[in-house]
């Protein structure tokens, strides 16, 4: 070590406060470089997992391949493992309890799709040979069917095939039926008997609406032939960004035609075949990595500022015995060499402890939160560990460069005199009148004292500024994200919806509302219709908004959701409005939800009116798609019993050029059925006193191909979700502010301390303990002041850009978050004030004499 680096590292010695304030600065730093990286590696861990135990283990499929072919595969360098799978076909089960599955759906794999893929035994064993099979416990617990373990049954296969569907269908297409039932056939390709020797859970990987229940089987290589193909699922070596083209060449090469990857999990890896995915995960991750350098750098450098312009009379005199501008500059880059050798390593362990105790306290609900079943894990790898010290240590040199060439460039002369940092020129430290007149004299000393110390006040203004800018932004960014969850919730006025195919009726749905806990509940048909309305009857937004063509006669087209309640539910509806049910129901007459709500395009103000003008219009026409020829077809004409504004159960108000008719279940069925039948969708909606209980009863006693949407368990998910992401972003937000607090005790505090000869002649001439009090209090509040008059607008700017990008999604006015700005001005001026109130203290008591003859810190 030479002797300037000597020197530099007994400085460090001796300034301890100053060091280890700035060590703790690096630290936070380091940590929060080490616990966004660690997040970022441990959650795509996570989504790995999970997406291997939804879906298998596996990255490319080559489809329909031979035996030549598999072994061609098998030799590939890229190769790790081969899963063996067929998709056998499909077998009718004519004693299916569930209409909407009436078939079995045969799989076959080797011995390792067995162990690649997420099957779960329940009972007996795998399949050894290929007239063996097991089958989900979906069928077992069927009463109509009947199988067990030992039996065996015949099964014809073959393929699905639906009128107007190129080729033929799979599991991830739903039975195809109309008003009168299944319009698709089953082409029976070959016959085969199989012996049931185990059970399985329901396979993740089926989508609810598949229409066959699975059955699984085994294959090897031997049995697979040119005419007999298989499909041959593969494990890598190593996932790289190059497995795209190498496949496609290895397909190529061996006359493969279908070859396709399994992006789900791909994408997890940072690899995909999308460009602009690939662009939007990189830039994000730029972007998330620029704000913690560009905000450390800010930070941090104001700690070496400091430390520079303390050894200015220290470089001055090892300039005027010979030291070089390279050894000068070189003296500050061992500054922050030796900071960082102690800082990275404890903000390295600091930021894995940390993201330790985080996820440990989030894997309660982040199962809820996210969906899933796995839990967050801290995942370390030395590419992260390397990233995360490569950032640090250039966060660090960037923060040493600009002192460093400072230091290089500081004169014997002018550092020995302390004349750079300065300024006592008659410009620079002019202050208004009007301080002296307002505050006094001592806080024009104090305001002069700022403006003569402008680095080290500019350093400790932008520190403040940051801090500003970030707590304000994540504020008003996570109050948005609450007021956009409550507006994606504003028009639900259940808990729970129930829905299935249009194979169900709504006798299929009766027996559910005598659930235990249930206490409103409505059975809903819905058929999407139209209808043309006077132009004295349209409401004049829809007559500027509707081009001359649409115009029909003088007419303008309405679209019309055609509603239709349970009796119950209609009665109760109609007693509600003051209607009356009897009238309404004998007359086959509609209520029509004569209310809407559209946000103004000009004002971007929401306008809530009338959907109709309602003293023009006793009936309307109606009239549906015909989606063959595209015209509207004349259906019925239904006269309007009542207007209301109040909305059931279920039924959201249209927008813009609509108007919700509601009827009861017997004049809708007549209005559709009259006609050949209609596309009706049926819903259950239902309020319940403990929705998560009722949930329960329904999953045990609904079809499997029914599916319930809790919609109390999504406000709860939403606002587990967003304590979620506030977990991450206040924390994110903290550590930020905890570099700005200890940058800002450090800047002022050093301040004070090389200002003590100042005080003590100030208090020299004369100065009392109260002036010098107001002093320090006054240079607090010039500090807080100056901050927070850009800090503010600033944060608004950001603001408004947030909610420029947000807007496009969901529409409510610009609102400041006023409470947190009230915080945050309050904060600035404790953080301040307890910084100079702190070094003030220290200086206080000191002999006037000696801090007079004092020429260092």
């Amino acid at each position: 070590m030479n002797i300037v680096n000597k020197l530099t590292a007994r400085h460090l010695k001796e300034n301890k406060r100053r060091t280890l304030v700035t060590i703790f600065g690096v630290i936070i730093s380091v940590a929060m470089v080490t616990a966004v990286v660690t997040l970022a590696v441990s959650f795509l861990d996570l989504m790995k997992r999970q997406s291997i135990a939804m879906d298998g283990e596996w990255h490319v499929k080559y489809e329909n391949v031979s035996p030549e072919q598999i072994e061609a595969i098998k030799k590939d360098e890229a190769t790790d493992t081969v899963v063996l799978g067929n998709n056998l076909g499909y077998a009718s089960l004519p004693d299916s309890e569930m209409r909407s599955k009436p078939y079995l759906f045969v799989k076959a794999y080797n011995d390792q799709g067995f162990d690649q893929f997420p099957i779960e035994l329940s009972k007996g064993q795998l399949p050894k040979s290929e007239n063996e099979i097991v089958i989900s416990e979906e069928v077992a617990d069927q009463q109509g069917i009947g199988y067990k373990i030992g039996d065996r049954i015949k099964l014809e296969l073959g393929k699905r095939y639906a009128d107007g569907k190129k080729g033929a269908l799979t599991q991830m297409d739903p039975l195809q039926t109309d008003q009168n039932g299944s319009i698709e056939s089953l082409q029976i390709e070959k016959t085969k008997t199989y012996r049931i020797v185990g059970i399985i859970e329901r396979p993740t990987w089926k989508p609810a609406w598949a229409p066959g229940y699975t059955a699984l089987t085994y294959v090897n290589q031997s049995l697979l032939s040119q005419q007999n193909t298989g499909n041959a699922i593969v494990v890598l070596n190593e996932v790289t960004r190059s497995l795209y083209e190498h496949a496609e060449k290895l397909a190529e090469q061996h006359h493969i035609e279908t070859v396709s990857f399994n992006d789900r999990l791909l994408r997890y890896y940072g690899v995909s075949d999308n460009n602009n995915l690939n662009r939007t995960m990189y830039s994000l991750a730029a972007i998330i990595i620029a704000i913690i350098i560009i905000g450390s750098v800010t930070l941090i450098y104001n700690a070496f500022a400091i430390s520079v312009s303390e050894r200015a009379r220290h470089l001055g005199m090892l300039s005027s015995v010979g030291a070089t501008k390279k050894q000068k500059r070189n003296s500050v880059f061992f500054e922050g060499f030796m900071i960082g050798v102690i800082s990275i390593p404890i903000g390295i362990l600091a930021g894995l402890a940390g993201m330790a105790v985080t996820f440990f306290s989030i894997n309660n609900f982040i199962e809820g939160a996210l969906g899933i079943t796995e839990q967050l894990q801290v995942v370390v790898t030395p590419v992260s560990i390397l990233a995360a010290s490569v950032i640090s240590m250039v966060t660090i040199f960037i923060s040493t460069y600009m002192p460093a060439r400072k230091a290089s460039k500081v004169s014997a002369i002018d550092a020995i005199r302390q004349t750079q940092d300065i300024k006592l020129s008659k410009k620079a430290v002019k202050t208004s009148k009007l301080v002296r007149k307002i505050f006094g004299m001592e806080a024009e000393i104090g305001l002069k004292n700022l403006k003569r110390n402008k680095r080290r006040y500019q350093a400790t203004v932008i520190s403040l500024i940051i801090s500003i800018i970030l707590f304000l932004t994540v504020a008003f960014w996570t109050s948005n994200i609450e007021k956009s969850l409550e507006l994606s919730q504003t028009d639900i006025n259940y808990d729970i919806q129930v829905t299935g195919n249009s194979t169900y009726d709504a006798e299929d749905y009766r027996s559910f509302t005598n659930l235990a806990n249930v206490t409103e509940s409505s059975i809903v048909k819905r058929a999407h219709l139209f209808t043309w309305i006077e132009k004295s009857a349209a409401i004049e937004r829809v007559k500027k908004q509707l081009a001359k063509s649409d115009v029909k006669g003088g007419k303008y087209p309405y679209s019309v959701p055609f509603y239709g309640l349970d009796e119950e539910s209609f009665r109760d509806y109609a007693e509600r409005i003051g209607a009356d049910a009897e009238k309404l129901l004998e007359s086959n007459a509609a209520i029509v939800l004569n209310q809407i709500s559209y946000r103004e395009p000009e004002s971007g103000k929401f306008i809530e009116t009338e959907a109709i003008n309602s003293e023009q219009v006793d009936k309307l026409e109606l009239y549906a798609m015909d989606y063959k020829t595209e015209e509207k077809q004349f259906l019925n004409t239904v006269e309007i019993g009542a207007l209301t504004k109040e909305v059931p159960m279920g039924i959201n108000p249209p927008g813009l050029g609509g108007v919700s008719v509601i009827v009861s279940h017997e004049t809708f069925d007549q209005f559709i059925k009259e006609q050949g039948g209609r596309e009706v969708q049926m819903y259950l909606y239902m309020n319940s006193s403990d929705p998560m209980k009722t949930q329960e009863a329904l999953e045990e006693a609904k079809p499997s191909d029914m599916n319930v949407f809790n919609v109390y368990q999504n406000r709860q998910r939403n606002q587990q979700m967003l304590l979620l992401m506030s977990v991450f972003t206040y924390g994110f937000i903290g550590l930020i502010s905890l570099i700005s607090i200890a940058n800002i005790f450090n800047t002022i505090s050093t301040s004070i301390s090389l200002r003590k000869r100042e005080f003590a002649m100030l208090k020299s001439v004369g100065m009392t303990p109260k002036g010098f009090n107001k002093m320090i209090n006054y240079e607090s509040i010039f500090y807080g002041l100056k901050a927070l008059l850009y800090g503010l607008p600033i944060s608004v700017a950001v603001m408004g850009l947030i909610y420029l990008s947000i807007r496009n999604t969901f529409a409510y006015g610009f609102s400041l978050p006023w409470m947190s700005m009230l915080y945050a001005t309050i904060a600035i001026f404790v953080i301040v004030s307890s910084a100079m109130f702190y070094s003030s203290v220290k200086i206080k008591k000191q002999n006037i004499i000696d801090a007079l003859k004092q020429e260092n810190i």
